[in-house]
């Protein structure tokens, strides 16, 4: 049994609550960790860490090229941690381990991308309108920043935050999910022996009234980014609000991925698979509103089912599993109940839509890979986020229904297009409300581009060098090279 404490100013410290609570396997149900019960003091106290290393020369008169290389270092132990790493999250949230290695090998590519901007932060020399004055702007990073991270991906996505805010030169207090929590603890201790200042990394952990909402709060709190629900995202907008604290919210989605009838349709069933049961669904960008155009409905109907019935479905830690548990006992009873609820207001289900158990289900915190039919747009079903394994089909005739049934969403986080028409694939491009569409692909990411929303799909971009700018403000700077000698009372 593992018992982790908070990582705070750079020591290890047990919760002032002197709480811990369980961890579990989400196949086993088994415990294998216990994770501190942060509160409100441990806030604070990390709060303050995180403001004196900001202030600390130690930190604050790093160059960028010296953040760069502490960045580097990071991501080589990344790297030679990858097992330890992987199979930690892969026990926390019950992710497969074929996808969590590869997850956890491209964070380590995320800190060497942004160890290499971090001295790449340049100003800009304004070409003034006005005589006898050099003007500049320069970049200054935010403060001390908060970083609150989901259950799906917590590696991968506190990454997201944590990379560009210190390549920008701010510190960082991270407030994990309460259900995955160990994975972000052990990248605390990487942190600290890659020899990151005391208190530029910082990690609490806990539930969110008892820790994350005072870190939100907090006066010395700058920045708040935040990767979770639409609720969750709108409550940490509203309270960051009150102190003009910037935020970035990588929200929810409702994604369309688009078949045209000229898609090279194996390779867009294999995109349609991906889309919404790579991940058991558990992913904001999934695909999970299929749009097929009404001629080769039923043909790649037939065949999608049939593909997706071959799913190797068990252990998440065997190497050939294709798809694994739901990761929490909560989310599990949610998607039941939106399965339910599709099928009373009409909905066809043509697979799956029930739990799985038995032998090679563990505890049986399974799904079965579900598909519904006869679904029409205004159903909660094709509305709402189920974060599952479930995959609603729409018809369409042309590519004008395509676009208005895609777009009538309130999310608008990610799109995907097949078709082999090159005009076609431009226009809808244009026309699709999101902020990223895949043309002939589906779920591809890097972290040399920016990825975010539209719409309540969130606020703020991550990844690329837009990434690096959420965590900085810009200073103009005025210097006069001959004095004035008009009248003081006019503004010059």
């Amino acid at each position: 049994m593992q018992k982790y404490q908070l990582l705070i100013g750079g020591e290890w410290r047990d919760p002032a609550s002197g709480e811990w609570f369980e961890t579990t396997e989400p196949y086993s149900g088994n415990v294998w960790a216990l994770i501190p019960r942060a509160d409100r003091s441990d806030a604070d106290r990390a709060v303050e860490a995180a403001y004196r290393a900001f202030k600390n020369p130690a930190w604050a008169k790093l160059t960028g090229t010296q953040r760069g290389a502490l960045l580097r270092k990071l991501a080589e132990l990344i790297e030679a941690n990858v097992e330890l790493l992987g199979s930690v999250e892969q026990r926390d949230n019950g992710k497969l381990m074929a996808e969590v290695s590869g997850q956890v090998r491209n964070v380590a590519q995320w800190f060497h991308y942004y160890a290499g901007l971090a001295d790449k932060i340049e100003g800009v020399v304004v070409a003034i309108n006005k005589a006898d004055v050099f003007n500049y702007v320069k970049y200054e990073p935010l403060g001390v920043v908060v970083a609150i991270t989901p259950w799906n991906s917590p590696l991968a996505l506190t990454t997201w935050k944590l990379a560009p805010a210190l390549a920008a030169g701010n510190t960082v207090v991270i407030k994990p999910s309460e259900y995955t929590s160990a994975s972000l603890l052990e990248l605390g201790r990487l942190a600290l022996e890659a020899g990151f200042p005391a208190g530029v990394v910082n990690v609490v952990t806990g539930f969110g009234p008892e820790v994350g909402e005072p870190l939100v709060a907090h006066p010395r709190v700058t920045k708040v980014a935040f990767t979770g629900g639409e609720v969750g995202g709108r409550a940490v907008n509203q309270a960051a609000a009150v102190g003009f604290k910037k935020v970035t919210l990588e929200l929810g989605g409702k994604s369309p991925n688009i078949v045209f009838e000229d898609a090279d349709l194996e390779q867009a069933i294999k995109g349609a698979i991906s889309g919404v049961f790579g991940a058991s669904g558990q992913t904001c960008m999934a695909g999970s509103r299929l749009l097929l155009q009404d001629t080769i409905h039923d043909v790649f109907l037939e065949k999608l089912i049939a593909a997706v019935r071959e799913a190797r479905i068990g252990d998440p830690a065997l190497m050939e599993t294709q798809i694994g548990p739901i990761a929490t006992r909560a989310q599990w009873e949610k998607i039941l109940r939106m399965i339910e609820m599709a099928k009373v207001e009409g909905a066809t289900c043509v697979l799956g839509g029930h739990p799985l158990e038995g032998p090679g289900y563990g505890q049986g915190q399974f799904i079965a890979p579900t598909i519904f039919t006869d679904v029409r747009n205004d159903m909660r079903i094709a509305q709402q986020e189920v974060f599952g394994p479930v995959l609603c089909i729409l018809k369409f005739k042309g590519q004008a229904e395509a676009i208005r049934i895609a777009n009538d969403v309130d999310y608008g986080l990610a799109a995907g297009v097949w078709t082999q028409n090159l005009q076609r694939a431009f226009e809808c491009v244009d026309q699709l409300e999101a902020g990223t569409v895949w043309v002939n692909n589906y779920r591809s990411t890097s972290f040399t581009t920016p990825f975010g929303g539209y719409k309540h799909s969130g606020i703020g971009r991550e990844g690329g060098t837009e990434a690096i700018k959420e965590y900085l403000q810009a200073k103009s700077v005025w210097i006069t090279t001959r004095p004035n000698r008009a009248n003081p009372f006019v503004l010059g």
